[in-house]
Parts: C-alpha cells; sequence; structure tokens
C-alpha cells in the first residue's frame, strides 16, 4: 500500500512537474523568438519546478535502490557479511535522510516566519523549502523500511547503477 502510494504521489509530482517546466520552457522561447518577450518569472517558476522534480524523485529512487554505488569490493564480501553491509548502509542513509528532512521543515518554517519571497512573483519559499523536507522524510522511512528486506536477501535490493 505504501509503495502504490508513494509511486502514485511521487511520480505523479514529478511528472506534472516536469510537464509544466516543459511547457514553460517551450512557450518561453517561443515567446522570445516570436513575439520578443519572455515569460514573466519564467526563471523563477523554473527553479521552483526542478525542486519538485528532484526532491519528489528522491523517494522513488529509494522505493528501487537506485542509487550509484561502488561495488569494486563486493567480490571480497560473503553473504552474511552483504546482509549486514546492506542494512548498515540503509540505516545509515535512513537517519541522514530523516535528519535532512528535519532540518529543512525547520528552515521551510524560518522561512515562512520571515515571509521570505520570490523576487519577480512573489511566490512564498517556504512551501517548497518544506516540501523538500517531507520528500526527504519520505525517502528516509523507505530506506528504514528496506532494512528488513536487505537482511532477508540482500540481492533483493540490487538496484543501482554500479561502479
Amino acid at each position: 500500500m505504501f509503495k502504490n502510494v508513494t509511486f502514485a504521489v511521487c511520480g505523479g509530482l514529478s511528472a506534472l512537474s516536469l510537464a509544466a517546466m516543459m511547457l514553460l520552457t517551450f512557450f518561453d522561447v517561443m515567446g522570445r523568438k516570436f513575439l520578443d518577450q519572455s515569460i514573466v518569472g519564467s526563471f523563477e517558476l523554473t527553479e521552483m519546478l526542478m525542486v519538485v522534480v528532484i526532491f519528489s524523485s528522491l523517494p522513488l529512487v529509494s522505493l528501487r535502490q537506485e542509487h550509484v554505488t561502488f561495488s569494486t569490493l563486493d567480490w571480497m564480501v560473503g553473504p552474511g557479511a552483504r546482509r549486514i553491509q546492506r542494512a548498515a548502509v540503509l540505516a545509515v542513509c535512513s537517519v541522514s535522510l530523516l535528519a535532512v528532512g528535519y532540518v529543512m521543515w525547520l528552515a521551510g518554517v524560518e522561512v515562512g516566519e520571515t515571509g521570505e519571497t520570490s523576487a519577480q512573483l512573489l511566490i512564498p519559499r517556504a512551501p517548497f523549502i518544506q516540501l523538500m523536507g517531507v520528500f526527504c522524510f519520505v525517502a528516509g522511512l523507505v530506506e528504514l523500511a528496506l532494512i528488513p528486506v536487505a537482511i532477508k536477501d540482500p540481492q533483493m535490493l540490487e538496484g543501482g547503477s554500479h561502479v
């Protein structure tokens, strides 16, 4: 259930934001080319949409375990040690993402209290910073939930790009 909801919400937000960015860029370029007029605030909108694309994809990358990994010494590690290694890496990633999510949330609250907005369109920045925190927190929970899977069978989590 959690996996399906995460894929639907995070994947949907990421896809919609990416599509919006593409349309914005297309119309901005066409406006500059044919009307000598750029879309006001297009840079700010692109910047905010990039936040949504990048951070909403983070839980998806965690779910699929598509992180870049370095496997140069894997041949030296036996199955038992590999289970411990995978669980430890997932635990460190989980704690790190949960901590970053918490700090980002607090930063968003602070920015909200100061009323900081974008320069041209005056869009409040706080919700975007807090959204970054929420997605980091969700990714941290995903990493935490995968620890039992890693202990049971570390091969089930092989999905990343190996270097």
